[in-house]
């Protein structure tokens, strides 16, 4: 495809106010590029110093999102994956956390010989090693970067200083940066959409040594070719290089929008390559296409602890409605929190839903109404799918109502339970995809997935006591999964004589893609359409 065969890099830049949607451009513009038949590779460079998002608050930053190779970060990666079709590795996740850490550590043990340790170099010079790196190992066509918060930011100026770094080593016609900012729209008033706040944005980028070469304005709103003309006076940005990411029903209709304002034709230029003229992104558009024509819903209960931010469960929000499309309905989420839940009120609650989920979690708190919905659905045949921690929840249910094991808990609810259903087994967290072993064809588990083996990402660190399973087994409980290993750890349930209640104690919704869901949640949905009829 290539004259030049060194790895072009695009780098996307945020201005004005942060949760623009850069990630979504970023991983539309590969998308493009993949259609394209291109080796496309992403990464996100973080500026804050956290070493990744293992430990950060989901009321803060949202969902932990887990790699492949068991990296555990921003809930960016997920979009990259789903959006983008890229397969993420934990190297493509980069914050000043990890970059400061490892100069630490590094100067501790007298890696530098005593040397005075600097932003420059040595801080940016490490930015660009795990930056290369990337490249060295994955090879790609194209290296697509998002950067982290907003242009301007004080954080982030050592992540500019190592890029334009970049830009001089590889030069110019390598480097394509592109601006992201936002048109204002003042409602209620003149009803204008105000340019200066991006014009701002792309000197403020200018004035730190970068100069973007192409610009995508956020609006909610169509623009005027008066706009185009305004962005390409003020930032000397020819207007074929200007292009609109507007406010979409859904963001995987971006990358149709983009190819159409042609700007794979013109990435294309800016980096002197040939575009095959049979190339397309048809096969993405009937996917697309296919979605639109779609108008029948049906609502799924999200019964969770974090549903104040639905960013907690963004893997999970799109897993379902990726899952919806497959089964050629929309899928509305009624968020219920579990706290005020109790067998008094949880008819009422879950009045009108076709079927209930319970992603994953930590902790004790709200865990009581969990159940009770949990319960709820076991016997009165509402569909269920539980993730990981409602797995586990699932399972409790059971042991206590059914199997009459007063008391019984996982051990990290309770310490001191009289059932550890669920224990903290050998003190290590799962993480990472892992083999899932289904020997038994008659199960649920193996009509969802059709074959033995099954790779699944892993985030958690209590696990089935094996010592329950044939009590488990004999009143109709089936673990029927179990891990690739020696432990035989538990990694699906299913209940015996109900419509469709199925647990995991892994997270499927890291691997639901696109034209490649995962089918626990088709079934899901699936059983779901039974249940509204």
């Amino acid at each position: 495809m290539q004259k030049n065969r060194k790895t072009k890099i695009i780098c996307i830049f945020g201005g004005v106010y942060s949760s623009l949607g850069k990630g979504v451009i970023a991983a539309s513009i590969t998308r493009i590029l993949k259609e394209l038949k291109n080796d496309v590779e992403m990464i996100k460079l973080e500026p804050y110093l956290n070493v990744n998002s293992g430990l950060m608050s989901p009321y803060q930053h949202g969902e932990v999102y887990v790699t492949h190779d068991g990296g555990e970060t921003d809930l960016d990666l997920g979009t990259y994956e789903r959006l983008g079709g890229a397969r993420v590795s934990a190297i493509q996740y980069i914050t000043s956390g990890q970059v400061y850490h490892d100069i630490i550590t590094r100067e501790r043990a007298g890696k530098y010989n005593g040397k005075t340790i600097q932003v420059v170099p040595h801080v940016t010079n490490l930015f660009k090693e795990k930056i290369f790196d990337v490249i060295r190992i994955k090879k790609p066509a194209f290296l697509v970067i998002e950067i982290g918060g907003t242009v301007g930011d004080m954080e982030s100026l050592p992540i500019v200083e190592a890029l334009c770094q970049i830009q001089k080593e590889i030069g110019r016609d390598n480097f394509l940066p592109i601006l992201c900012a936002p048109l204002i729209h003042l409602k209620g008033t003149s009803g204008e959409l105000k340019t200066k706040p991006c014009q701002h944005a792309y000197l403020e980028l200018s004035k730190l040594g970068i100069k973007a070469e192409f610009l995508i304005l956020r609006s909610e709103e169509p623009i005027g070719s008066d706009i185009y003309e305004k962005m390409q006076a003020h930032c000397h940005i020819d207007k074929n290089n200007i292009f609109l990411a507007r406010t979409l029903p859904s963001v995987y209709f971006l990358p149709s929008e983009l190819y159409i304002q042609k700007i794979h034709r013109q990435i294309y230029r800016f980096f002197n390559l040939k575009l095959n003229p049979h190339a397309n992104i048809n096969h993405w558009n009937t996917y697309i296409n296919g979605i639109k024509k779609i108008h029948r819903t049906i609502t799924i209960g999200m019964v969770g602890k974090y549903m104040e931010l639905h960013d907690s469960y963004s893997s999970v929000i799109e897993a379902l409605r990726l899952a919806g499309w497959e089964c050629k309905v929309n899928v509305e989420i009624k968020w219920i929190q579990s706290d005020p839940i109790n067998d008094q009120n949880v008819k009422t609650i879950l009045r009108g839903v076709d079927g209930i989920i319970v992603p994953g979690g930590f902790g004790g708190r709200g865990t009581d109404g969990i159940i009770c919905a949990i319960k709820y659905a076991r016997i009165n045949h509402l569909p269920f799918l539980g993730i990981c921690y409602g797995m586990q929840l699932a399972t409790i249910e059971f042991a206590t109502n059914v199997l009459k094991m007063k008391g019984a808990n996982s051990t990290e609810i309770n310490p001191k339970t009289k059932y550890p259903i669920f224990d903290y087994i050998d003190g290590r967290m799962r993480l990472g995809e892992q083999l899932c072993v289904i020997n038994d064809q008659t199960t649920l588990a193996y009509q969802i997935y059709g074959k033995q083996f099954v790779p699944q990402r892993h985030r958690h660190r209590w696990e089935f006591n094996n010592r329950y399973l044939k009590q488990f087994h004999d009143a109709g409980y089936l673990i029927s999964a179990h891990s690739n290993d020696k432990e035989r750890t538990a990694e699906m349930a299913e209940l015996k004589k109900h419509p469709f209640f199925f647990g995991v104690q892994f997270h499927p919704e890291f691997s639901s893609h696109p034209l490649a869901n995962d089918q626990s949640f088709v079934h899901l949905i699936k059983a779901a359409i039974k249940h509204h009829h």
